[in-house]
């Protein structure tokens, strides 16, 4: 089902549910570096999954970089899809995981603590658990090591600073909800440091985050017929309480 939550033409989501009771429901949130040329067809083979595996999926589009997006756009949009799931007539938004790729990812994780910033401080869904497929979480690092070449700078726009900390999963530590990372180790599109340095940061903090390096690349994590998937559908399900 398509949902609009917003007058611009990338502001709607896919809404699928299962047959029968609903596990929770999870925000499939697309990559691409946060660029216009990609979308939420990259999103649909997740979401088929996760309802075969009995998940309602909310699969997002959001305004991007060459489109009308870039901050705080398109934090905007993600929260709005977020927020728009407590219209839905007869959804239950007490579980409501957010899993990304790549960018999306960084989304995800963004979208896990927008409560505490200022700009979203009345959001009224919160997600309660994030798991990030080769997330972006550290801007300021992903920056300086180019990247998507000069992508962060063009999301931003400007080069990131101590005072993007509203943008920047790894300079919003520690979050209250749980994050869960997997990351192929070939991986050369996002580094698995991203990953990695963002959980022991995370850790040293108190939060409860962890990560999980696989074998092939970056998009690995995305494959649904792959043993990756389905670890990733043990990590919702923990997430979930499952």
């Amino acid at each position: 089902m398509r949902i609009t939550y917003g007058d611009d033409e990338s502001q709607f989501g896919e809404l699928s549910r299962p047959d029968g009771a609903s596990k929770g429901v999870v925000v499939v949130i697309h990559g691409g570096f946060w660029k216009a040329e990609y979308d939420l067809e990259l999103g649909r083979p997740l979401a088929r999954s996760l309802v075969e595996r009995g998940w309602t999926a909310w699969n997002i589009e959001y305004r991007r970089v060459g489109n009308g997006g870039g901050t705080p756009q398109t934090c905007d949009d993600v929260s709005a899809a977020i927020d728009r799931l407590s219209t839905v007539d007869g959804l239950d938004t007490t579980t409501v995981l957010a899993l990304g790729h790549s960018a999306g990812g960084h989304l995800a994780v963004w979208a896990a603590g927008r409560q505490h910033q200022e700009r979203w401080h009345d959001a009224t869904v919160r997600v309660t658990g994030a798991l990030s497929q080769a997330g972006v979480l550290d801007l300021r690092a992903a920056h300086q090591a180019g990247l998507g070449d000069g992508a962060v700078e063009r999301f931003l726009g400007h080069a990131p600073t101590a005072s993007d900390s509203a943008y920047d999963p790894m300079q919003q530590l520690p979050l209250d909800v749980p994050v869960r990372c997997i990351h192929g180790r070939s991986d050369d599109i996002v580094p698995p440091s991203q990953s990695a340095d963002y959980v022991a940061a995370a850790t040293r903090a108190g939060a409860d985050a962890s990560a999980v390096e696989v074998d092939g690349d970056h998009f690995t994590v995305i494959d649904v017929d792959s043993s990756v998937w389905t670890r990733q559908l043990e990590l919702l399900d923990e997430l979930a309480g499952r």
